[in-house]
């Protein structure tokens, strides 16, 4: 059977399933073709199904396709992820990994990261650096009317049209005393007990400090070790639907304009997550893997207070309290990125910086962030001119975003996010 034919037949099977009512009526949560679906990790730790990994996996277990030779199957997988290097065809890749576990997980060993092959295929994808050669292109579409930000993979909506690969959404939310920006995978689904929930973005009164926070902790050991508060709860406060939480990442600084001057905003970003020497030749990011359930992992049961008979006590990672991330400040010196210095352009009579035509209108909202070294640090010149990340205007309410490694998707469209939220002291 010609390899194309394979492939074409594995996807049919799937659909036809589908189409038969495996999948539920009621509960389902409905995706476009372009739409990221999110992985979530059951309590036995094996892969549970989501809203895109249709029940049909089970069936196909039984399947002439799960018996495949393992041989055959890494060939035919290879071929796939070979050939499909784009959106909206790179959605081979993923039905290879929804035909059963066995199919599943030899995909996830095929698939390189970002950082190595340059292209997004699974959620978890959103979580990992970029490339180091040339950055991931994407585009923000800002929703006025419902305060929503949708990330998109691709040059322009111009150039992308109805193929454009939605990314992430986040939500704009008004508080009394700060602004929050909830991140998730799905545009229908912002809760923090979803399985979509990824992330948020919270600033202070002003708009001038923002924190990122991350549903999941980091996949680095030192700031896995360090990242737990001394919160202690009882058991019966923590509701079943709890979700992973929320990790302090990064947090981003704007400037105060004082004396009123023209010119851009002064911005920095410290990424506790991303150590400065990752940025160094040989230098190494963390890279995680697949979401974890950190109740499973960072919740544990005081044996003394079982054994008095009193309710039991869990150690409870909390973001909100300020100290965990201190910790981890001893240990090593955290990334921090730092605005790219504009240059007065006397013809224009305005500040510019070269986007290489990625930027084309003119807006205080626009940055360059770059990495910001001390001498002692070892970081050559080269790496501190190198753009990391660069957000700029193209159109009414719509904005491109590049980013390379050592920033995931995530973090570069949260430290975009923090330029939309309104600044007048900074201005």
């Amino acid at each position: 059977m010609p390899f194309k034919s394979i492939v074409r037949e594995m996807r049919e099977g799937i659909g036809s399933i589908s189409r038969r009512g495996v999948l539920p009526k009621h509960g389902s949560h409905r995706r476009t073709k372009s739409h990221i679906a999110p992985e979530a990790s059951s309590s036995s730790g094996a892969p549970r199904p989501s809203p895109s990994w249709p029940a049909s996996s089970t069936l196909f277990q039984q399947s002439r396709w799960a018996n495949l030779p393992p041989e055959l199957l890494i060939d035919i997988i290879q071929r796939v992820e070979a050939s499909e290097t784009s959106w909206p065809a790179r959605r081979d890749v993923v039905a290879c990994a929804s035909v059963c576990r066995s199919w599943r997980e030899i995909t996830k060993e095929v698939v390189k990261t970002p950082e190595q092959c340059g292209w997004l295929t699974f959620p978890i994808s959103l979580k990992q650096p970029g490339p180091r050669d040339a950055p991931i292109q994407c585009f923000i579409k800002r929703e006025r009317a419902t305060s929503t930000y949708r990330l998109y993979l691709g040059l322009t909506p111009a150039l992308a049209g109805d193929m454009s690969k939605l990314l992430l959404v986040a939500r704009k939310i008004r508080r009394a005393t700060s602004t929050e920006f909830l991140i998730s995978l799905s545009a229908d689904d912002f809760s923090r007990t979803s399985n979509s929930y990824i992330g948020k973005l919270r600033s202070n009164f002003l708009g001038t400090k923002f924190t990122i926070y991350d549903s999941q902790p980091s996949c680095d050991p030192v700031i896995q070790t360090n990242c737990r508060s001394r919160r202690r709860i009882h058991l019966k406060q923590v509701s079943p639907r709890v979700p992973a939480g929320n990790y302090s990442v990064a947090t981003i600084s704007y400037e105060l304009n004082v004396l009123r001057t023209r010119g851009p905003r002064r911005m920095q970003c410290t990424m506790h997550s991303i150590p400065i020497s990752s940025v160094q030749e040989g230098g190494v990011a963390p890279t995680p893997t697949e979401f974890t359930n950190c109740l499973d992992e960072h919740c544990s049961s005081s044996p003394s207070s079982v054994s008095n008979g009193k309710k039991p006590l869990v150690e409870f990672s909390s973001a909100n309290l300020g100290d965990s991330m201190e910790l981890v400040h001893c240990t090593r010196d955290p990334l921090v990125l730092k605005n790219k210095a504009p240059r007065w352009h006397e013809q224009l009579q305005c500040w510019c910086l070269n986007f290489k035509g990625r930027v084309t209108v003119a807006s205080v909202k626009n940055f360059q962030l770059v990495a910001a070294a001390e001498p002692c640090q070892n970081i050559s010149a080269a790496e501190q001119e190198k753009v990391i990340l660069q957000f700029g205007k193209i159109g009414k309410d719509i904005f491109t975003m590049d980013y390379r490694y050592p920033l995931s998707a995530f973090q570069a469209f949260a430290i975009c996010l923090s330029s939309f939220d309104t600044k007048p002291a900074c201005e």
